[in-house]
């Protein structure tokens, strides 16, 4: 079989990224590198750093990646989009315009001969109470409502500079596996395989971290780094996965 793909946390757009045009055109680049030996490409959120759609309006910019993705998926490429925590308002417009496959919850998959569990990893660690509380409200579609009803001159605005804070708010903690025991993504995991023993890969983003580790004699659990300073992927092959680190000009 042809190789299978996984990539996430790009956060392109970033107001705390200097060079947004070359954070994409990596990605692109990435992208243009495995179109001739790939099935499927698995994008597993916060690929944009701020994402909403408005009934008749979308983000500007992006279009290097956007048209990329829509020559992948019209050549038959499957590319699959989970929506992440910072581009999660998505609507139907990358499914029609760039023929991508939307997934807004986990993801319980056969691969080849293999059980994936694929999402985007925020959300599992229920000690985290003042951001669980906040991604209800996220998610809330009254709340989802009253902010597009919001010009998106400032609405977009708003949500760029909401996700730049964070961001900076979060740095000093991105990039930190705390050990199996303490790590909400791997106890959630834990649980799970329980109820789903057959799985064999675990595969998350949102951390910034790039993690792989046994759980069991079959069970691997991936967490894939990101696209703003490690440019780390997954690759899987039919039989085994890799996880990568992207080389390329610049």
């Amino acid at each position: 079989m042809k190789k299978v793909y996984f990539l996430s946390d790009s956060h392109l757009g970033s107001l705390a990224i200097a060079d947004n045009r070359k954070q994409e055109l990596r990605v692109v680049h990435f992208l243009e590198s495995i179109k001739e030996d790939a099935s499927a490409v698995y994008m597993l959120g916060d690929i944009f750093d701020f994402w909403h759609e408005y009934r008749y309006v979308v983000p500007k910019g992006f279009t290097r990646l956007l048209g990329k993705i829509s020559e992948l998926t019209d050549s038959g490429i499957e590319v699959h989009f989970f929506t992440g925590n910072h581009d999660l308002w998505c609507g139907d417009y990358l499914e029609k315009e760039c023929g991508v496959i939307i997934h807004r919850n986990l993801l319980h998959i056969t691969i080849g001969e293999k059980d994936f569990c694929i999402g985007h990893g925020d959300g599992m660690d229920k000690k985290e109470k003042s951001y669980l509380i906040l991604r209800s409200i996220f998610h809330n579609k009254v709340c989802q409502k009253l902010f597009a009803a919001i010009h998106p001159r400032w609405g977009i605005c708003f949500g760029l500079e909401w996700a730049r804070r964070s961001r900076l708010k979060h740095e000093k903690v991105e990039g930190f596996f705390d050990g199996v025991k303490n790590d909400g993504i791997y106890r959630f995991s834990e649980h799970y395989l329980k109820e789903y023993p057959e799985i064999d890969y675990f595969i998350y983003g949102h951390r910034h971290v790039d993690v792989d580790i046994m759980m069991n004699d079959k069970t691997r659990f991936i967490i894939l780094g990101d696209w703003v300073s490690k440019f780390s992927y997954a690759e899987f092959n039919g039989t085994t996965i890799e996880l990568k680190h992207y080389q390329d000009n610049f």
